[in-house]
C-alpha cells in the first residue's frame, strides 16, 4: 500500500469515524449537562420567543454598533475565511464526488480557477488572522496552544490544497495524499478543539437569545 492509497483508505476512513463520533459525544454531553429550572416570568412566549430568539443571533453575527469600527478589519477578514473554506469544500468538483460517495448527494461545482483564487484569498484571510493574533497585546495574553493549532490544522489543507491543484514541488500523487492526510488531521483534531465552534455556535447562540428574550431583552 503507498501513501496515496493508505490516505484515501484506512486514515480518511479512521478521521471519518472520529470526526462523526467526536462531533456526537461533544453535542450530546452539552446537551445533556443538568440544568436548573427557570423559575422567572416569560416575557415573551411563543412566536414571539422565537422572532426573539432568531433575532438575536443574527444580530450577534456582527459586532456591536459600539465596536464595529474597530473591529470591521477582523470581522471582514474572518468571514473572508469563513466563507471561502465553505466554497473550497462544496463548490471544488473533487470535493463534491467525495461527498456524493459518502452521502449519495451531488451538485454542479465551482471551475478550477475560481476555486484556485477563492483559496489564495481564503490563505491571505488565514494569514492575517496570525499575524494580528501574534502582534495584538491582547490577544498574545488570552491566547492558547489550541487557538494556534486549530489555526494550523485548518491552513494546512488549503496550502496542500493549492499545491496539489497547481502541480507544485512534488508530483501529483503524493502531494494528493500530503492534502488528505492534511484533511484527516482537520477531522481528527475538529471534535476536540476550538474548530468545534462550527457547531456549538448555533447551540449556544440560540440558548442565549432564548435566555434574553424570555426575559425580554435585546441584546
Amino acid at each position: 500500500m503507498n501513501l496515496l492509497e493508505f490516505a484515501r483508505g484506512p486514515a480518511i476512513e479512521a478521521a471519518m469515524i472520529v470526526f462523526v463520533f467526536g462531533v456526537i459525544w461533544r453535542l450530546a454531553w452539552l446537551l445533556f449537562l443538568p440544568r436548573t429550572k427557570d423559575r422567572s416570568k416569560a416575557r415573551l412566549t411563543g412566536g414571539a420567543l422565537v422572532s426573539g430568539t432568531v433575532g438575536g443571533f443574527v444580530r450577534h453575527m456582527w459586532p456591536a454598533r459600539e465596536y464595529a469600527s474597530r473591529t470591521l478589519v477582523n470581522t471582514i477578514a474572518s468571514y473572508t475565511f469563513h466563507i471561502g473554506l465553505a466554497v473550497i469544500v462544496f463548490g471544488f468538483g473533487q470535493h463534491i464526488q467525495f461527498i456524493r460517495s459518502i452521502t449519495g448527494l451531488h451538485w454542479g461545482g465551482l471551475p478550477t480557477a475560481v476555486i484556485s483564487a477563492v483559496s489564495v484569498v481564503t490563505l491571505a484571510a488565514l494569514v492575517f488572522m496570525l499575524v494580528r493574533r501574534l502582534t495584538s497585546p491582547v490577544l498574545k495574553v488570552i491566547s492558547t496552544f489550541t487557538d494556534y493549532w486549530a489555526w494550523f490544522v485548518t491552513t494546512l489543507p488549503v496550502i496542500t490544497g493549492l499545491a496539489a491543484v497547481s502541480h507544485l514541488w512534488i508530483r501529483y500523487e503524493d502531494l494528493l495524499a500530503i492534502h488528505i492526510l492534511s484533511v484527516c488531521l482537520f477531522l481528527v483534531s475538529f471534535p476536540f478543539g476550538k474548530l468545534m465552534h462550527a457547531f456549538l455556535v448555533f447551540v449556544t447562540r440560540t440558548q442565549t437569545g432564548i435566555f434574553y428574550s424570555r426575559r425580554g431583552a435585546h441584546v
